[in-house]
């Protein structure tokens, strides 16, 4: 198991794309043997990133619904500095209520472990490791493995950091290929199942490049984002 995670410790310093982040957090994922492993990061001029393994549909409906101002989770992170245990958290509110029970519907697991980082000039992270589990086995894993997700939480925020001096170097009003081809798949109208089929990758690591273009594109959801890329001219169809 150790060796395992070394494995992907090496895997995460040699990662050069999101598409590479991607493939460790699946990786990871599976290593632990949960439902979902996510990362997410605002990076210091409040752009907003993920990857992992929640379902898409789930990503847009909390989107869509503007989960970001009531979750407790990422209330929770904000608030400490010390790993969150999702059942530790203040769920009493109606909203709340309803917004766990939606991540239920869509494929999220009952149980949560999340870990946020913090790094220079207000960049902010969380690493989340998700699954249904019962409440003794969940406890039992959280003790069993929080100092190996620390380090590895710590990891991925370093590679984040880099990512985002890669970004400064090469300006931020421009889209990545892999950004622009999954955009441009959405713009003729593929699904996603299709684009990520037509470009050979996951629809897990399509979310991914997707989520990134709309954040550069300062848009609220995919479609507006399609829609931006398509006015300013940097998606042609």
């Amino acid at each position: 198991m150790k060796s395992r995670l070394e494995d992907l410790l090496s895997t995460l310093q040699a990662a050069n794309t999101l598409e590479d982040l991607q493939d460790v957090l699946e990786a990871l994922r599976d290593h632990y043997n949960v439902q979902h492993a996510v990362y997410h990061w605002v990076n210091s001029v409040g752009e907003r990133f993920g990857a992992g393994t929640y379902p898409a549909e789930w990503v847009d409906r909390y989107l869509e619904r503007d989960y970001l101002r009531l979750d407790p989770v990422l209330f929770g992170c904000f608030q400490r500095f010390t790993p969150v245990v999702w059942k530790e958290l203040d769920w009493s509110s109606k909203p709340a209520r309803e917004m766990f029970q939606d991540a239920l519907d869509h494929g999220l697991g009952n149980q949560g472990y999340s870990i946020p980082i913090r790094g220079p000039n207000g960049q902010f992270a969380v690493l989340t490791m998700n699954d249904t589990a019962e409440d003794a086995a969940w406890e039992s894993f959280v003790e069993r493995n929080t100092r190996d997700l620390m380090v590895f939480a710590h990891e991925l925020n370093k590679k984040a950091l880099e990512f985002e001096g890669w970004e400064s170097e090469a300006g931020k009003t421009s889209l990545s290929p892999r950004e622009l081809s999954a955009m441009t798949c959405l713009a003729k109208g593929m699904s996603r199942a299709q684009a990520a089929k037509e470009l050979s990758i996951s629809e897990h690591t399509l979310r991914v490049y997707i989520e990134s273009a709309r954040h550069k594109l300062g848009a609220m959801n995919t479609t507006h984002a399609v829609a931006r890329a398509l006015s300013s001219g940097i998606i042609i169809v």
